[in-house]
């Protein structure tokens, strides 16, 4: 098999995201194919996924009633105008969507990616204080080490420094500090310390005056800073100052919904409701770009309820993208995959398996922490002097030699396989990363 390899020019013309332009180019690594929990490189190795793409998919590459559901659209009606005028699907996948959810979360806007459904998110929240005729309740709590994506909110609200410290002058923000403890270390699932860091937010509060204060952002899992399990109670006490001082609490699901956890939504799992959810990455399964937030039926309502003429918008935001009819379709044959063959029951049987196995690396070279929840883990590297992410990166690359996929970022390597991984596969994944860490010591 012959593969079409970019030229130099090519490669100089693409200014690619979140990469070390400079060190890719000089060594490119191209993929070409995939299918189920492998891809195929450019030099016709297998390569065993073993972040679901970019936590994206769950079940697998290569499904075949998302691929026919996206050439079905294809054919019929591949794009219609989202502002003014509808097409079905997208009202359809609302409605699932919606059945997934928390009881109460209920109405989705839809969007193209985690990112726009922050920004979403964030635009509502201030919206609502808005009509609710609290104007001044404008500013955001998030925290150390979240990630809420790359537009000018989720960068704001986001704790990752480097990801805004070229940027300047973002939104009004203020940040919790993130829940690692030393003694939370090489836990398996929720630490049993930290549900005191909630508090934090109480002298967030007496700061900067609830009256301020539109919302509290948090992702239930933290996934990008190295997969960051909240302490047991940790977000019920968020979410029980929240109700307290009238701040709304939005969870950022664009990692956890869906599966990657053993639950359809993490607020499922830890029994903790948001008053609006942003999802995205398993909602496709990565075959087709997009995202939605969810917010709960009151501040729909609120919403609808203004003094305004009927054909008047009352929210003015939304994307040329939003519910795009190839995307609704991909969407809702990937959640009919994901029920049918009940793989997110899959990943809360077999998490413990995985977990177990994780965990067993712990004495391996230059391992300071490891963290697992569901099918994610999170290993924390010891630093080279002023040089915190090179061990990582010479893991990952020890692994891609190997014929393994992992997320290098900061100083963790971080796992994420798919849904449908055998135990034998993990098995495999492990002693790998065992070698890789050990040559890289």
């Amino acid at each position: 098999m012959t593969h079409n390899i970019p030229s130099q020019a090519q490669l100089d013309a693409h200014w690619m995201p979140f990469s070390a332009n400079r060190e890719f180019k000089a060594d490119p690594r191209l993929l070409v194919a995939a299918d189920g929990a492998y891809y195929t490189d450019s030099d016709g190795r297998k390569i065993f996924d073993g972040l679901s793409g970019l936590w994206t998919c769950g079940l697998g590459h290569n499904v075949p009633e998302i691929r026919e559901a996206v050439s079905q659209q294809l054919g019929t009606l591949d794009l219609s105008p989202s502002f003014q005028f509808g097409q079905a699907k997208s009202f359809e996948l609302a409605e699932k969507i919606s059945q997934l959810m928390p009881q109460g979360l209920n109405r989705v806007f839809f969007s193209n990616s985690g990112s726009e459904a922050v920004e979403t998110a964030l635009k509502i929240a201030r919206g609502y204080w808005a009509i609710q005729g609290k104007p001044h309740k404008t500013k955001f709590i998030g925290r150390q080490k979240g990630y809420h994506g790359v537009n000018f909110g989720g960068i704001s609200v986001g704790g990752i420094g480097a990801n805004r410290a070229l940027f300047g002058e973002t939104l009004s923000v203020d940040h919790l500090g993130h829940t690692i403890l030393p003694e939370n270390k090489f836990t398996k699932g929720l630490p049993k310390v930290g549900a005191h860091l909630a508090d934090e937010l109480l002298d967030l509060i007496a700061l900067h005056d609830a009256g301020t204060i539109a919302a509290v952002i948090v992702e239930p899992m933290a996934g990008s800073a190295g997969v960051l399990p909240p302490p047991q109670g940790y977000l019920a006490r968020l979410r029980e100052i929240c109700d307290q001082h009238q701040i709304l609490l939005i969870f950022d699901e664009v990692i956890c919904a869906f599966g990657r956890i053993g639950a359809n939504t993490a607020a499922e799992a830890f029994g903790v409701k948001p008053d609006i959810m942003t999802i995205a990455k398993q909602l496709t399964n990565g075959a087709i770009p997009m995202g939605a937030t969810v917010a709960k039926q009151e501040i729909y309502e609120a919403f609808m309820a203004q003094d305004k003429p009927h054909y008047m918008l009352e929210l003015p935001h939304g994307y040329t993208y939003s519910g795009h009819p190839v995307a609704c379709a991909a969407a809702l044959a990937s959640l009919e995959v994901l029920q049918r063959d009940q793989l997110v029951q899959r990943v809360d049987e077999l998490s413990g398996y995985f977990a177990d196995l994780v965990h067993d690396l712990k004495q391996c070279p230059n391992i300071e922490d490891i963290r697992s929840c569901g099918f994610a883990a999170g290993f924390s590297l010891s630093h080279y002097p002023g040089e915190p992410a090179r061990r990582p990166y010479e893991v990952a690359m020890a692994m891609w030699k190997k014929g393994f996929y992992v997320r290098y970022g900061a100083d963790t390597v971080q796992l994420g396989i798919p849904f449908i991984t055998e135990k034998s596969e993990m098995d495999s994944l492990m002693n790998a990363l065992a070698e890789a860490f050990n040559e890289c010591a």
